[in-house]
């Protein structure tokens, strides 16, 4: 959509009740309780699962024989989630988000049932795939949602409930993962979700079907008097839809050739590429790499912050192992207090006093995150306190909390409601994507400069081959990737 398209223009969006509109509600208030409720728990739901998993899945691997394979454990659920956010964006945006929605919740508990009741590793594989499909369209949905049933002003306080809902299984989930593998055995880590996610649906469906259901319609008197109002077409477009398989199935190229680097795996990559840069093309608001003022900053923003971040804090462990001799617990330890400061920056944005100042308080926030990675590397001297990581990542976090909540805010904002779940599903693309891609460069600079191979080996086995300058090569690289993202900052309004 244009920058200078009025947003909304021409067309009709669920009512809000008079008190609303007049600023006496809030999230939790009797009108939104059962909706916000709801749809953060299935946050919480996806969050924890997603914290815990990668706990049991070295054990199911190998009681299921399928330790060659499991990496593609992890990108199958990557690859379909792709797919499953294009889809999302164009069911939502045609036909209402309650579709998308509750297909994507089936799915999500079908493919963990599929996995914890695997007797193969295929099976296991093909389970993780249903849930990433299952996992894409929810994400997606609950964005339209967020965009028709709530009004501007709220819209950052339930962000940050999303924000937050992430910070106790970060901290919790891997622990009773654990524990759960340890006592009952690795399928009831999966198979314990899908009962859970009853109660929050209960909540929820009933007041998205009030609020959000049903394709977003044209206002008749508007129409008359905006060339942009239109009723969205109900059938799917087929060109987004391959797209989407474009995008998926050269993610998985690339990531089958990042699981055994040898030279021939040079034609599953040139492959994957050949198919990733026309479907990124033309799934991204035009203009999106070139930092075009509006909707394509704010998405691209949203990929620089995630990439950056999530590549370095990757390494971070491995680094506190293998060259300063941490245990993998307490090393797991230092990133820990990152989860509380990272809600505590979410919580900021959503004051309604900092509305005016966003885009500041955004620019602030990715340069802490590059601050925070161009100080881990100081961390390889031995003269420099350990705790050190965990002071500027907690930092780095509280800044992440800023720029994420807010990219989500601003996105709804410049996106008009016939587009929310095109440009929601854009920027999810934009932020898996950059994590793969971003994380994969940096595997590649790592094991360029002697830090051996990364994978899910033990990280004792890695200190061996790993180099203090592997881990600098990681770093100062995405620190310049955050600088970049301080700048692409200052575009996210069009003049």
């Amino acid at each position: 959509m244009a920058d200078s398209e009025p947003r909304g223009a021409g067309v009709t969006q669920s009512p809000v009740p008079t008190s609303v509109a007049g600023g006496e509600e809030g999230v939790l208030s009797r009108s939104y309780r059962g909706l916000s409720i709801g749809i953060v728990s299935v946050v919480l739901l996806i969050a924890f699962e997603a914290m815990a998993v990668g706990t049991a899945m070295p054990v199911a691997a190998r009681e299921l024989d399928g330790i060659s394979v499991y990496g593609f454990a992890f990108s199958a659920y990557f690859t379909t989630s792709l797919f499953g956010m294009v889809l999302a964006g164009q069911w939502a945006d045609r036909r209402g988000p309650l579709g998308a929605l509750t297909a994507g919740i089936g799915a999500f508990a079908a493919g963990l049932v599929l996995s914890g009741t695997a007797a193969a590793m295929w099976l296991f594989v093909l389970g993780r795939a249903v849930q990433g499909l299952g996992g894409g369209l929810v994400i997606v949905a609950l964005y339209v949602v967020v965009g028709r049933a709530y009004p501007d002003r709220l819209r950052p306080s339930i962000m940050a409930a999303f924000a937050a809902s992430w910070v106790i299984p970060s901290v919790v989930g891997p622990l009773a993962s654990g524990a759960v593998t340890e006592q009952l055995g690795w399928r009831w880590v999966f198979l314990g979700i899908p009962v859970l996610v009853v109660l929050p649906l209960g909540l929820a469906l009933p007041q998205i079907r009030r609020r959000a259901s049903g394709p977003v319609t044209s206002n008749s008197a508007s129409a008359s008097n905006s060339a942009t109002a239109s009723a969205p077409s109900a059938s799917f477009d087929r060109r987004r839809i391959r797209l989407a398989f474009g995008i998926s199935l050269g993610a998985g190229l690339l990531q089958y050739a990042a699981q055994d680097p040898r030279w021939w795996s040079l034609v599953p990559a040139v492959a994957g590429v050949g198919l990733l840069v026309p479907a990124v093309a033309g799934l991204l608001p035009r203009g999106t790499y070139r930092a075009v003022r509006g909707l394509p900053s704010v998405v691209l923003l949203r990929g620089v912050a995630a990439g950056s971040f999530v590549a370095a804090e990757s390494f971070v462990p491995l680094m506190l192992v293998t060259q300063r001799g941490l245990s993998p617990t307490l090393a797991g330890f230092s990133l820990a207090a990152g989860g509380g400061t990272w809600a505590l920056g979410s919580w900021v944005q959503a004051r309604a006093r900092v509305e005016p100042y966003r885009e500041r308080l955004m620019t602030v926030g990715m340069v802490l995150v590059a601050a925070a990675i161009t100080t881990l590397p100081g961390v390889l001297i031995d003269s420099v306190p350990v705790w050190t990581v965990a002071v500027a990542w907690a930092f780095g976090c509280f800044g992440m909390g800023l720029v994420i909540s807010s990219t989500s805010v601003l996105l709804l904002q410049l996106s008009a409601p016939e587009q929310a779940g095109t440009n929601s599903a854009a920027l999810q693309i934009s932020d898996g994507l950059s994590n793969a891609l971003l994380l994969a460069t940096g595997g590649a600079a790592f094991a360029a400069l002697g830090g051996g191979a990364v994978g899910h080996t033990a990280a004792t086995n890695t200190a061996a081959a790993s180099h203090p300058a592997a881990f600098v090569a990681v770093f100062l690289p995405m620190a310049g990737v955050a600088s970049v993202g301080a700048w692409v900052t200052t575009r996210l309004r069009a003049r």
